[in-house]
């Protein structure tokens, strides 16, 4: 049988492309939805050019939370994907999807994460604080930011002539090659 995802995007989409392309000729797994909080969100455009169903929810919709959870249940949705969303999940979705939602965060959590933490603003204080190593953490999603319990962990060097663009480039490496093959495993085991 096949399992449904819908991805949850804020911004540019390039997970959420890379994701739809490493599926695209999945039997298994098939990404069904996307959603994004932002309604100018790039990610829209590359899920339409994809043939991929997307929507826009305002912030209402998003914080109230029953109206997505209708929209996820008639898609019969089976997992949801985080990939660059920046808003908060409704507790409702939460407890909809217990063990069934995952996150992508641009650095080795514990260090690094919540409120505020994400993008450029990550690297940034990877660089700053001296950090010899930095990656990325794939973990379920719980009501804290960043908090949710890890599931895979990859790393990279951070070099002594780094900025933040450079060492951004190599955590979305890390990004595209891992990030679909998580998604993959997780889904596969069930």
């Amino acid at each position: 049988m096949t399992k449904n995802l819908a991805i949850l995007a804020s911004g540019s989409g390039t997970n959420a492309e890379n994701i739809i392309q490493h599926f695209s000729d999945n039997e298994n797994i098939c990404v069904k939805l996307v959603l994004a909080n932002v309604q100018k969100a790039f990610v829209l455009e590359r899920a339409r050019k994809l043939g991929v169903k997307c929507a826009y929810f305002s912030k209402e919709f998003w914080q109230e939370g029953e109206t997505l959870l209708a929209l996820l249940q008639k898609e019969k949705i089976d997992f949801i994907v985080l990939a660059g969303f920046l808003a908060r999940i409704p507790d409702v979705i939460l407890q909809a999807y217990p063990g069934k939602m995952v996150n992508i965060h641009p650095s080795l959590l514990p260090k690094f994460g919540g409120k505020g933490m994400f993008g450029d603003k990550v690297h940034q204080a990877v660089l700053a604080s001296g950090e010899k190593e930095s990656g990325i953490t794939i973990h379920y999603t719980n009501e804290h930011y960043d908090e949710g319990q890890i599931i895979a962990q990859y790393r990279c060097e951070v070099k002594p002539d780094d900025t933040f663009v450079t060492l951004a480039n190599r955590v979305h490496a890390l990004e595209y090659e891992y990030y679909p093959k998580v998604i993959e495993r997780l889904l596969l085991a069930e």
